[in-house]
């Protein structure tokens, strides 16, 4: 048993180590999708302290705790908060690697399309932490 146990462990944290490794070496544009959508779950979910953990320092700074964060995304980026169907489309990493440029197309529950540009920058861990989000009304869109 302490066998198993032992193999589990070091298993577990091989795959920690592997999951690191992709975050540092892996590709810029699918690591900020990543981000992107697991904050997108995290609103759908109403978890307000998920989402809050793949903002940077920088917004962190003007909104030091989760349920400010959160108040503040339901209430001036509600296509964001709760989009109805969204896909990414184009992104942008700049030459150093250190940002990534994301937009998003969403078609919001009350039928409206915005395209949302999303800022992330890397941190100090290799991941990327989501650092603005501009939306703009698509008035011209036929929908996603």
């Amino acid at each position: 048993m302490r066998i198993g146990m032992a193999l589990f462990l070091l298993m577990a944290g091989m795959q920690t180590l592997a999951v690191a490794q992709q975050a540092v070496t892996g590709d810029p544009a699918g690591l900020a999708k990543g981000v992107i959508e697991r904050q997108i779950t995290a609103f759908l979910n109403d978890d307000a302290a998920a989402a809050y953990s793949f903002a940077s320092p920088e917004i962190k700074s003007v909104f030091p705790n989760a349920d400010r964060f959160f108040e503040m995304v339901k209430k001036s980026y509600g296509p964001v908060y709760r989009p109805g169907n969204y896909a990414f489309g184009r992104n942008q990493i700049s030459p150093d690697g250190q940002v990534a440029f994301q937009e998003v197309l969403i078609s919001a529950p009350d039928g409206k399309d915005w395209a949302v540009y999303y800022e992330l920058k890397r941190q100090k861990d290799g991941s990327f932490a989501i650092n603005g989000v501009r939306m703009k009304r698509e008035t011209s869109s036929q929908g996603i």
